[in-house]
């Protein structure tokens, strides 16, 4: 069960007020979700947690946008802006609109568990979020200078967000030049009209390059799973023996495995099947095509292959890079019945370039440089969304106060 951990008594001058006391609720929306546009202007909530687009507006100012079906998110947006009939639309004069965001954003898991209900998807049920639901108040000086502490991590975030995706293009960018033209020895990207070209399978490359087949630079081997798979004596503790690799640790993670959530025993690992440190691992059901370079002894079950016995001829960073470059066409090798699913007859026969090995290492050293940023600045990320949430329980609940950094004189606070 999820709960509201508040102060078990409040901080001096700070109040405690029903959530329906303090809001204001903006007009329904006419608007379906469908009626979306890409050419609009103003942003477009709606009960999913992307943003959408639209060419009117229903609200101007300060307002705060609530899923009202499924799951519960919560959007503040300061502007013209529109939503859709399935988002619960609010704002407040009495309290700071930032502020209150916040306070419904730390405790969004327990409106989802508390709020959400009814058969099939369930709905915010608004009357019930207005009457039980309580929020705590500090002095709207006090409640300015909350949201704005908050605020400036929040913009510290978005703008790393920037960063990373500024790198991710970069980075795009480059494969696809290394990876169809390569580079010559004097570090320049080839072009035709410089370099020598020649017809292959893929299409033009480079004079110096091959075309091969996964299975002729590497021996492919689908993992197995212990059955039954949810056998207390398959697993072990978390670090003890070797990681068992499921679709969900290959996503989260970035290019290398360095952990996964669950452990295999002895016996586990004899059903499975082995993956070995710095070989690549390709998932080959449902999700396709996603890959990742083991780092820990590691076995796989069915949904993925592994990549073994690796030629001499062939860098793993470069195999790595150029098998991502590829992924959308490994998908559609799986596009077979209603879900998709690859093999390792299949997975063998996949064609990719091949450079010489001193330039597969040049190119994967560029790629992985970038990847260093990438994965740099998305650590820097995390770190700071840890930050945020302890100082919105810190400051949220009065545990910490903030009065000695409220300025004298502030008065305007919404």
């Amino acid at each position: 069960m999820t709960e509201v951990k508040e102060m078990k008594k409040l901080p001096e001058g700070w109040k405690r007020v029903r959530l329906g006391e303090v809001i204001i609720e903006n007009p329904k929306s006419p608007f379906k979700v469908e009626d979306a546009d890409n050419s609009g202007k103003y942003p477009f909530f709606t009960s999913g947690d992307k943003i959408l687009s639209h060419s009117r507006y229903i609200v101007d100012g300060k307002n705060l946008f609530l899923s009202t079906g499924g799951s519960a998110y919560v959007k503040f947006y300061e502007g013209k802006t529109s939503y859709s009939a399935d988002t619960y639309s609010i704002k407040s004069k009495e309290v700071n609109n930032k502020y209150l965001y916040f306070y419904i954003l730390r405790l969004i898991n327990f409106i989802t568990y508390r709020y959400f209900i009814g058969s099939g998807l369930e709905h915010l049920q608004k009357e019930d979020l207005k009457k039980t639901f309580f929020i705590s108040l500090p002095p709207l000086p006090e409640q300015q200078k909350i949201a704005e502490i908050l605020e400036t991590v929040d913009k510290t975030i978005e703008k790393t967000d920037k960063i990373i995706e500024k790198y991710k293009r970069i980075k795009q960018g480059l494969m696809q030049d290394l990876l169809t033209k390569g580079i010559d020895e004097n570090g320049k990207i080839r072009s035709e009209e410089t370099h020598k070209f020649k017809d292959s399978p893929l299409g033009r490359i480079p004079e110096e390059w091959e075309v091969v087949r996964l299975g002729e630079v590497s021996r492919v081997k689908r993992g197995a799973s212990p059955r039954p798979i949810d056998t207390p004596i398959y697993f072990t503790e978390k670090g003890k023996g070797r990681a068992w690799v499921r679709i969900e640790d290959v996503v989260k993670s970035t290019k290398y495995l360095k952990e996964t959530k669950q452990y295999l025993s002895k016996y586990g690992e004899a059903k499975s099947v082995k993956a070995e440190i710095d070989e690549i691992i390709m998932s080959i059901c449902a999700t396709i095509g996603k890959l990742i370079i083991i780092k820990i002894p590691a076995c796989i079950h069915d949904g993925f292959v592994a990549l073994k016995n690796l030629s001499d001829e062939v860098n793993k960073e470069y195999l790595y890079y150029i098998i991502n470059f590829k992924e959308k066409e490994i998908i559609q090798l799986g596009q077979t019945g209603t879900q998709g699913n690859l093999n390792s007859t299949i997975v063998s026969s996949i064609q990719i370039p091949l450079p010489p090995l001193p330039e597969q290492q040049k190119i994967a050293k560029i790629l992985s440089k970038i990847d260093e940023i990438i994965e740099k600045e998305e650590k820097y990320k995390e770190k700071l969304k840890k930050i945020k949430q302890g100082l919105m329980e810190d400051l949220l609940t009065g545990k910490v106060r903030v009065n000695h950094l409220i300025e004298e004189g502030v008065e305007n606070v919404q």
